[in-house]
């Protein structure tokens, strides 16, 4: 079991209990509904922890409307257990990632990405994170005040191209888009 946090991914995170036998709501951080419906090993982080422990995923249902999966874990069988583990998190290793088809990549690989104005080829900012919304938002360091970030989505409209090998995306900002 790698003993790096950076060894591991997060696929979700506990954001409260589901009923009183122990079911728990889950935000997915992953675009693979398996991961939380079938059943099986898993490893949990817990608030405060330093190293995910290995638990087993009962069963898991998608809740329609909500965006959420409610999950049954081995072991938490009343809404105070499921409670405590409120903020946990789900965790894959990363070698466990499913492979991809051709123009498919994780989300967390445009971590680092460096971010080019297509227009002009001039530097941006580098990709900080991901922000989960309707569409996910790249969130950009600006080049020119690292301290300050901009909230980009992450559609073709705005992303003229995306290379994971050249570690760069090309950028396409209308007006008001990037601060000058």
């Amino acid at each position: 079991m790698p003993t790096d946090l950076n060894e591991w991914i997060e696929i979700g995170r506990i954001v409260s209990p589901q009923g009183l036998k122990g079911e728990m709501r889950i935000y997915p951080d992953s675009d693979f509904p398996e991961r939380f419906m079938t059943p099986g090993e898993r490893w949990l982080l817990r608030p405060g922890a330093k190293q995910p422990e290995s638990v087993q995923l009962q069963s898991g249902r998608f809740l329609d409307g909500k965006g959420l999966y409610v999950i049954r874990i081995e072991g938490i069988e009343t809404i105070s257990q499921a409670e405590f583990l409120r903020g946990a998190k789900l965790m894959v290793q990363v070698g466990d990632r499913p492979p991809l088809a051709a123009g498919e990549f994780h989300v967390m690989d445009l971590v680092g990405l460096t971010v080019i104005n297509a227009n002009t080829q001039a530097v941006i900012g580098t990709v900080m994170g991901i922000a989960a919304a309707g569409n996910d938002l790249l969130e950009i360091a600006l080049q020119n005040a690292p301290e300050q970030t901009v909230l980009v989505p992450l559609v073709k409209e705005f992303v003229k191209s995306l290379d994971l090998e050249s570690r760069q995306i090309e950028l396409l900002p209308i007006p008001g888009l990037i601060p000058d």
